[in-house]
């Protein structure tokens, strides 16, 4: 097994456990729970593949289910000890985002993207999956929550991948310490509640009474 597949399975597992846990809170069955999980998981790399052009890689390796599999599994017997808390979700969502936008950045670049398009697909990758499933899920997608900093440490990981692309091939090391800075920043942003500007600035000067 290559790095590159270790990785990515990672990244499914940790993803799929953000569902399952998400599934588990919501009071959902095993069922749910294992299908949340795989859509959460398997999600962002499905869209990342249709739009390359190539087989989705969760279904032409069958082993990638092995890890929503695990997940569901996982919190079914561990959940009565975690599923009250925001945090475990938060964390396991975070190491799945660093090793999807970074795995799929390299995935992308493999297939003949050019930097920029293969920088977009890393992000893609990492905030597809988090998406659907919180739209699956009936919540507001933590992707637009403006208290909260998501789409940035993914596009902080794929840009330093892309980057690395321009110089060398990435390897195991290096794909790892860009996605040790996404997890990192990640996680402080949510400890500090780092945000960036919203979409609609203060009314302007002259303009507060109109």
């Amino acid at each position: 097994m290559n790095w590159a597949l270790t990785a990515d399975l990672l990244g499914t597992f940790f993803f799929a456990i953000s569902g399952s846990l998400l599934a588990a809170q919501r009071g959902y069955d095993i069922v749910g729970s294992l299908l949340l999980g795989s859509l959460t998981g398997l999600g962002g790399g499905v869209i990342r593949d249709l739009i390359i052009g190539v087989p989705p890689t969760a279904f032409a390796q069958p082993v990638y289910l092995a890890a929503p599999l695990a997940a569901a599994v996982l919190v079914f017997f561990l959940s009565a000890g975690i599923e009250r808390y925001s945090r475990p979700l938060l964390i396991f969502d975070a190491a799945g985002l660093a090793l999807f936008c970074t795995t799929g950045t390299v995935k992308a670049l493999e297939a003949g993207m050019n930097p920029v398009a293969g920088m977009l697909l890393g992000v893609t990758t990492g905030v597809g999956g988090g998406l659907l499933r919180d739209v699956v899920a009936n919540r507001d997608p933590q992707l637009f929550n403006s208290s909260d900093l998501y789409a940035v440490p993914a596009f902080l990981g794929a840009a330093i991948v892309a980057a690395l692309w321009s110089t060398s091939l990435p390897n195991i090391v290096t794909v790892a310490a860009a996605a040790a800075v996404v997890f990192v920043f990640r996680v402080l942003s949510l400890k500090f509640h780092w945000r960036i500007p919203h979409a609609k600035g203060g009314p302007r000067k002259g303009m507060a009474s109109e």
